[in-house]
């Protein structure tokens, strides 16, 4: 069943049920979640005996439980995908993300089909053959600007779903081979090798280094705090943030920012509504600075720009807390522009590069 237009979905991501009920806790009207196979992240698995239990927990706040089938099938997993799709079909789950369409073709119970941003939906005519073989809500693509996702809405009465936070790839999802090319490992088998966060060596055709060592193909995350409105005018319903490798920090504090963030707009506009029911209170202030990133960048929603890559490290350098003022043989001088606390981890960097 499609969400109504008014309703404001926050969706989270969620490695294991324990993940899944803090996120719901902390304001999510909706999670996914990867079930015993066939999802995109290898790694993040979950028994049908816990999603079952997970589900009546989510219901009891008016929220919903989507799990990701969204890989590539071979043609020996389609009777194994049917029989996974009726089991948690009969676990009361809401929803399915898909990649494959396939799945269309299975004898597969009346379950609510969603298409991944797997599918790379850039486009009008795509979004409008998704919507009309039955998917009822679809993932844009990350790249599109404001005006091409408004398009879209205008042009399907499919929901439309967003990502506003957490990883950006390099490439368009689903359209990404550089894995499967380098190490057999295949993106779109739920197996990523990471490539684009490595090191790489750029020369110019004189065989002249240009860059050395630098994470070429690694971008900042992404981060769409200040754009949440602009996005709700364009026809976003569905809020969806990164991270089903993402711990239970991670997720309880991004989903409680975007809670706060998307609150407050309604309380602004009387003519939108939360997809759960209920109200959140949280008891710390959320900050997206405090937990992983790579560095923020807002992408291309507004406009394409340049400064979108974090190509000194594809990790968490941290918070500027001083600068180092002398360095001696068993200490360092520093002036803090930050408090200090006991069992604060610090990196040393030397321009921009992590080296303690």
């Amino acid at each position: 069943m499609r969400q109504q237009p008014h309703y404001l979905e926050l969706l989270s991501p969620a490695r294991d049920a324990a993940i899944a009920r803090e996120a719901i806790l902390h304001g999510a009207d909706a999670v996914y979640i990867g079930g015993p196979g066939f999802g995109a992240r290898h790694n993040a698995s979950n028994s049908l005996r816990d999603i079952a239990d997970l589900v009546p927990f989510a219901h009891r706040y008016g929220a919903r439980i989507f799990v990701t089938l969204n890989t590539i099938l071979h043609d020996d997993e389609l009777e194994p995908a049917q029989r996974l799709i009726t089991d948690l079909y009969n676990t009361g789950v809401d929803a399915l993300i898909v990649q494959d369409m396939g799945i269309l073709e299975l004898d597969i119970p009346p379950i609510e089909l969603h298409a991944s941003t797997q599918c790379d939906i850039r486009s009008v005519e795509k979004a409008k053959f998704l919507a009309d073989v039955g998917f009822s809500q679809i993932v844009l693509a990350r790249e599109l600007n404001l005006t091409q996702i408004a398009a879209i809405h205008q042009a399907t009465d499919a929901t439309i779903e967003f990502f506003i936070h957490g990883a950006l790839c390099v490439a368009y999802s689903g359209q990404c081979y550089i894995s499967h090319a380098q190490t057999g490992r295949s993106a779109n088998r739920g197996d990523c090798s990471q490539a684009c966060r490595l090191p790489y060596t750029l020369k110019d055709d004189q065989g002249r280094v240009v860059s050395y060592e630098k994470h070429l193909l690694s971008m900042k995350d992404n981060d769409q705090t200040a754009n949440l409105g602009a996005l709700i005018d364009a026809g976003v319903r569905s809020f969806k943030i990164e991270g089903r490798y993402k711990d239970m920090s991670y997720v309880k504090n991004i989903t409680a920012h975007y809670r706060q963030m998307l609150d407050a707009i309604i309380e602004q506009r009387g003519d939108l509504a939360r997809a759960s029911v209920g109200r959140t209170e949280h008891f710390f202030v959320p900050s997206t600075e405090k937990t992983f990133h790579r560095g923020s960048t807002d992408y291309f929603v507004n406009a394409r720009k340049g400064d979108i890559g974090a190509f000194d490290s594809p990790k968490f350098i941290g918070l500027p807390v001083g600068e180092v003022l002398n360095v001696a043989k068993d200490y360092l001088d520093v002036e803090a522009t930050e408090p200090l606390a006991n069992g604060d981890g610090l990196n040393v960097l030397i321009k921009r590069e992590v080296v303690g």
